[in-house]
This record gives structure tokens, C-alpha cells and sequence, in this order.
């Protein structure tokens, strides 16, 4: 049985952290760690602190759980294979609220950089369709597809970025959308739009996920792209 701190990385390993919704949940912020108490179960407190890292894209979390009585530490929790219905309920609840924090206040990790899994949860949550993963030489490149049409409205691809912007490299995240090709004409004329990579350039458009483009643009974007995933 895995101890608490490896259940802990688990729950969290594919989630990045939301830090608006953080505070609204009850975190106060000190210098650069979010800190929140609370009685999970009877006569035990939870201290849970959390530590962002932008530059990583991941968080330090750590859980500690007190005796509201004792004031102690609960330390049998941190057992590795520590046993006993006392203690695997209280293991259940801590783990129950962590799950709880992650669902509330994180953001589910698709994919390599913030503003694509921004994006992609926007989708998600707007639209209720979640990426697919459709090519296994390509595993971190994904689309979006109306359910009911099965077409495709966007699409992520990782890839150089000499590919979209000759004098440049590193690995970037783009997303293409399906726009009308006059929108599509006088966009690509701007700073931050591009020809569409590896799809018809007449009907789809590029745009690099690297901050350059304000996610409700791209949001305002893909709602067009949307309109023409719908049945006729």
C-alpha cells in the first residue's frame, strides 16, 4: 500500500493548479505558499499547504493531519503499509479531500504547456467534448470533434516552431481552427496567425499556444470553427 505523500503526488501528478480557484476555496496565500485547515473528521485537521512553480507547470504539495485533541501529529497515516480500520478511515476522508481540492481547484493536464490545457479545459467545459488522441506515432497531438457530426473543429499538434515561424525553433504547441477563408485571408495578414500546418490552408489557420493570443480570442475562435462542425 502506497503511503500518504505517494498518494498525494498520484492524485495531483496530471493536474496544474488554478490559483483564483484555490483562494476561493478557503487557501490564504503567505510570501509564495497557499495554505488551508480544516476539520475533515472527527477530531482531526487537515493542514494542507501548496507551493506553485510557473516555470515547471507542476506545484509542491504537502499534507499534514493533526489530533485536535493531542495537537499532535498524526503520524500512523504515513506508515507505508500501516493497517487498521482506525486509521484507513481516516486515510479515506484526507484522501477524499484532497480529490476534492484537486476537482475544484486544479486543471486537468492534456497536454505540455499552460495555455494548451487552459484551452482544452475551456473546451471541455463548454462544450463537453474531450480530446482525442487518434495517432500513436503522435501521442501528445489531439483533436476536437462535434459528437454528433464527427467532425473536427480543433486540433493540437507539438512541433518545431521553425515549422511556423522560419527564424525561430523549440518545441511549441499550435492549434489549428476552420474559419471562413476571407476571415482566414485577413487574419494571416496579422501579427500571431499563421497558414494552417498540415491541413487545407484555405479553410484552417494556426495559432502558436505560447501566450501570443488571448485565450478568450482563441475561445471566440473556436466557437466559429464550432459553427461549422454542426449538421446542416
Amino acid at each position: 500500500m502506497a503511503d500518504i505523500k505517494e498518494e498525494t503526488d498520484k492524485i495531483f501528478q496530471k493536474y496544474f493548479v488554478n490559483i483564483e480557484k484555490l483562494i476561493d476555496y478557503g487557501f490564504k496565500k503567505n510570501q509564495d505558499i497557499y495554505s488551508f485547515e480544516k476539520i475533515f473528521i472527527a477530531n482531526f485537521k487537515a493542514i494542507i499547504k501548496i507551493k506553485p512553480d510557473d516555470k515547471k507547470n507542476s506545484c509542491f504539495i504537502e499534507g499534514h493531519i493533526y489530533d485536535i485533541e493531542s495537537k499532535d501529529e498524526f503520524l500512523p497515516i504515513r506508515i507505508k503499509n500501516g493497517t487498521g480500520t482506525f486509521i484507513g478511515e481516516i486515510k479515506e476522508a484526507y484522501i477524499d479531500l484532497l480529490k476534492d481540492i484537486r476537482d475544484k481547484c486544479f486543471i486537468k493536464k492534456y497536454f505540455i504547456f499552460n495555455q494548451t490545457n487552459r484551452i482544452s479545459n475551456l473546451i471541455i467545459e463548454k462544450y463537453k467534448n474531450y480530446p482525442e488522441f487518434l495517432w500513436e506515432k503522435f501521442p501528445n497531438c489531439a483533436i476536437f470533434r462535434n459528437p454528433d457530426t464527427k467532425k473536427w473543429y480543433f486540433v493540437i499538434l507539438d512541433v518545431d516552431r521553425s515549422k511556423i515561424q522560419k527564424d525561430k525553433s523549440g518545441l511549441v504547441e499550435i492549434a489549428l481552427v476552420k474559419l471562413d477563408p476571407d476571415k482566414i485571408t485577413n487574419l494571416t495578414k496579422q501579427k500571431n496567425f499563421y497558414s494552417a500546418y498540415h491541413m487545407n490552408k484555405k479553410y484552417w489557420m494556426t495559432i502558436i499556444l505560447d501566450e501570443s493570443v488571448a485565450d478568450d480570442e482563441i475561445m471566440d475562435l473556436i466557437s466559429e470553427s464550432h459553427s461549422f462542425s454542426k449538421k446542416k
